[in-house]
């Protein structure tokens, strides 16, 4: 059998911060657990997981086995709970999957890549610093800049706005497309269809 994937939603832990620009991640996460029927569990590795088949392959058998996983520790530290699931779970870093916020992609707008920086993001950072590979897939959801003189580090750990809030559910659903296509179709499947003009 081959390793699962693992797919990371980036966040804080606690009510405080769970509808945070910073939380999307996990907001993606929890919606494909929603979709699976599927509940998280306090795992020993510092986070929750859920484990599913996601999406369905043709001729309609279940789609590959996915562990998702949200850490419960905070932001910066995160790389300690992935590390050590991808360790526990035997997932090669090209099978982990990081969904987190960005600000340099407009909201509500999805990319994806493989490898890279960090982009000043301590989440992503940590996870690359534990792993020992930036080669790990991320699926970027787009938050944007912050207005005026707004420091970012404020802006991540405000809730979206309310002229934005209309438009989350789509982003989060369309986050979720995206790590399903990765898993059933492959990361270049799903940046054609994500990184494509509107029609």
């Amino acid at each position: 059998m081959s390793a699962p994937w693992l797919v990371v939603g980036l966040g804080n832990p606690g009510p405080a911060y769970a509808a945070n620009r910073h939380n999307v991640g996990q907001m993606v996460v929890d919606d494909l657990a929603r979709r699976a029927g599927s509940a998280f569990t306090s795992h020993r590795s510092r986070a929750a997981v859920a484990d599913i088949r996601l999406g369905v392959l043709p001729g309609g058998a279940p789609g590959p086995r996915v562990v998702l996983a949200k850490p419960t520790t905070y932001m910066n530290v995160s790389g300690g709970p992935v590390g050590a699931l991808a360790q526990y779970l035997q997932v090669p870093v090209e099978r982990v999957i990081v969904v987190h916020d960005e600000l340099d992609i407009p909201f509500p707008t999805v990319r994806l890549k493989a490898g890279g920086g960090e982009g000043g993001h301590n989440g992503l950072r940590s996870i690359s610093s534990v792993l020992g590979s930036r080669d790990y897939v991320r699926v970027r959801v787009g938050i944007g800049r912050p207005p005026g003189r707004t420091d970012p580090a404020d802006f991540v750990l405000k809730d979206f706005a309310t002229v934005e809030r209309p438009e989350l559910p789509w982003l989060v659903d369309a986050a979720a497309d995206a790590v399903e296509m990765v898993v059933t179709q492959g990361l270049l499947a799903a940046q054609q269809r994500f990184h494509a003009p509107p029609a």
